[in-house]
Formats: structure tokens, C-alpha cells, sequence
């Protein structure tokens, strides 16, 4: 099991609202209180072996079984976009904000952040790692930095 320490977001500028916490939700449950500790979770088939995230109730392969386990919290960026504007309090003073498709070493692909790198910087088959941003006290977001 490899924890990560979970970071407090950067500062926000007075009429700044926070990133939302996620919703609470019973299959994903388990994810968001590793993440709040620093871990990332996957789930793995259990007949099969596929791994899957985001969280779901069955595989989505094969629609087996699936059991939790902890990622390496490393991956190769797939592709990704910078934006340099957006119309959400709580995102603008956060630009340019990298949004990247990343393939965790385990095999699936994730929809995140990409922090404490300059956008330029960026590349496809860039290294990365989990770094875990606290949204609330109950709740930790998964986004990834370079390795």
C-alpha cells in the first residue's frame, strides 16, 4: 500500500468558490476515503482480471465481480488539453489548468489535473505521478504532477 500526503488546495482569491467535493455515493465510497488518505484505488475483475476506474458496481467488461486494490499511483500522459479560460469560480484562478488523459501503470485511463507543471512543459508519454488535493474534510482529489 503506498500513501501519498493529501494536500491543502493553493489559495483562493476572495470571490473564489472551492472545487466541489464529490457526491456521496455507495459504490464509490471506498475510493474517496483512500484518496482523503492518500491512496489511489482500482478495482480489478475478479474472474477475469480487467481493472477499471472509476468506480463501478460490476466490471465493465464482463460484468463479474470486482474487488479493490491500490494502484502505484504512476502513469504516462495519453493526451491532454491546457485551458486558459473558464467561466467557474472555482476554477479560474487556477489557469491555465492542465486537463490530461492519463494510463495508470495498472492499465486504465483517467480523466485529471495535471499540477505543479507548466503547461508548456507538458507532453504525451510525459511520466506522472498522484499528488491529492483536499476539496473538504471528507474528500480528496486525485490529480497527477511529473515523476
Amino acid at each position: 500500500m503506498v500513501s501519498r500526503p493529501v494536500h491543502d488546495p493553493p489559495p483562493r482569491p476572495e470571490k473564489a468558490t472551492p472545487r466541489e467535493a464529490p457526491p456521496p455515493d455507495l459504490e464509490q465510497a471506498p475510493y474517496w476515503a483512500a484518496a482523503l488518505e492518500g491512496r489511489l484505488l482500482i478495482q480489478r475483475c475478479v474472474p477475469n482480471g480487467h481493472t477499471q476506474l472509476y468506480p463501478r458496481a460490476h466490471c465493465i467488461r464482463c460484468r463479474g465481480a470486482v474487488e479493490w486494490e491500490d494502484a502505484s499511483g504512476f502513469g504516462t500522459v495519453y493526451s491532454f488539453t491546457v485551458l486558459r479560460q473558464h467561466h467557474s469560480r472555482s476554477l479560474r484562478h487556477l489557469l491555465p489548468l492542465v486537463v490530461a488523459l492519463v494510463d495508470l501503470d495498472e492499465g486504465p485511463r483517467v480523466m485529471t489535473n495535471l499540477v505543479n507543471v507548466e503547461p508548456e512543459a507538458v507532453e504525451v508519454g510525459m511520466r506522472v505521478e498522484v499528488y491529492f488535493e483536499r476539496v473538504s474534510d471528507t474528500a480528496a482529489l486525485p490529480m497527477f504532477t511529473p515523476a
